[in-house]
C-alpha cells in the first residue's frame, strides 16, 4: 500500500506544492546562471530509472562546457564555476528534479540514478536498485554521500531497495535537511564531483 500508492501520491503532491513555493528561489537560480555561466542554465541527462526504464533527469548546470585542444571536456575540477560550485554545495542544483518527481520518473527518496553506461557493468545483484524508482536524496546519499566507496554505495542502496518503508523515508529526509545544512559529502577526495564506477 505504502509503496505503490501512497509514497508516489505524496511524492507527487509535495513536490508540486514545494515546485510553486521555491518558485521564486528557481528563477532567481535562473537568472543568475544565465547571466554569469554562459547562458547555461539547465543540465539533461538520460538516465535508468525503475525497472531501467530510461528518462531525462534535470539539474541546474553547476560546470561550463570548456573543452581543451583536442575537444575533450575538460576535468570537472577545472568546469565547476563560481556559481555553480555554491549552487551544488548547498544542493540547489537538485530543485529542478521536482519536475521528475511529479512526471513521476523519480520519487524524493530512492537510490540516485547514475549514469546509463554503468548498466553494463553492473553484477545481476548491483541491478536490483533498479527495482524502485531513483530518488532525489538516498541512504547513500545520507551515508556519506560522494565521499563513500562503489562497493559502500551499492551495498546503502541495496539495504533500502530491501527496507523500504515509511518510517526509513522519513529518516531519510530528515538526515538529507541536516547534510543540506552542514554541506556534507559533496566531493570525493581528489575530485570536484565523484568518481566514475569502473565496474567490478
Amino acid at each position: 500500500m505504502y509503496k505503490s500508492f501512497i509514497k508516489p501520491f505524496f511524492d507527487a503532491l509535495v513536490a508540486f506544492i514545494a515546485l510553486v513555493i521555491l518558485s521564486p528561489i528557481i528563477f532567481v537560480i535562473i537568472v543568475l546562471l544565465y547571466c554569469f555561466q554562459s547562458r547555461e542554465v539547465f543540465f539533461i541527462q538520460a538516465r535508468p530509472g525503475k525497472n531501467e526504464k530510461i528518462f531525462k533527469v534535470i539539474k541546474f548546470k553547476t560546470m561550463n562546457s570548456k573543452t581543451d585542444e583536442n575537444g575533450q571536456l575538460l576535468s570537472d575540477a577545472d568546469r565547476l564555476t563560481s556559481i555553480g560550485k555554491f549552487i551544488r554545495k548547498t544542493s540547489l542544483d537538485e530543485l529542478p528534479q521536482l519536475l521528475n518527481v511529479i512526471k513521476g520518473d523519480m520519487s524524493f527518496v530512492g537510490p540516485r540514478p547514475w549514469l546509463v553506461e554503468y548498466l553494463k557493468l553492473y553484477s545481476n545483484e548491483q541491478r536490483r536498485r533498479h527495482l524502485v524508482k531513483p530518488g532525489i536524496s538516498g541512504w547513500a546519499q545520507v551515508n556519506g554521500r560522494n565521499t563513500i566507496s562503489w562497493e559502500e554505495r551499492f551495498q546503502y542502496d541495496l539495504y533500502y531497495v530491501d527496507n523500504q518503508s515509511f518510517w526509513l523515508d522519513l529518516k531519510i529526509i530528515f538526515l538529507t535537511i541536516k547534510k543540506v545544512f552542514v554541506a556534507e559529502g559533496i566531493s570525493a577526495e581528489g575530485s570536484a564531483t565523484m568518481e566514475k564506477f569502473k565496474g567490478n
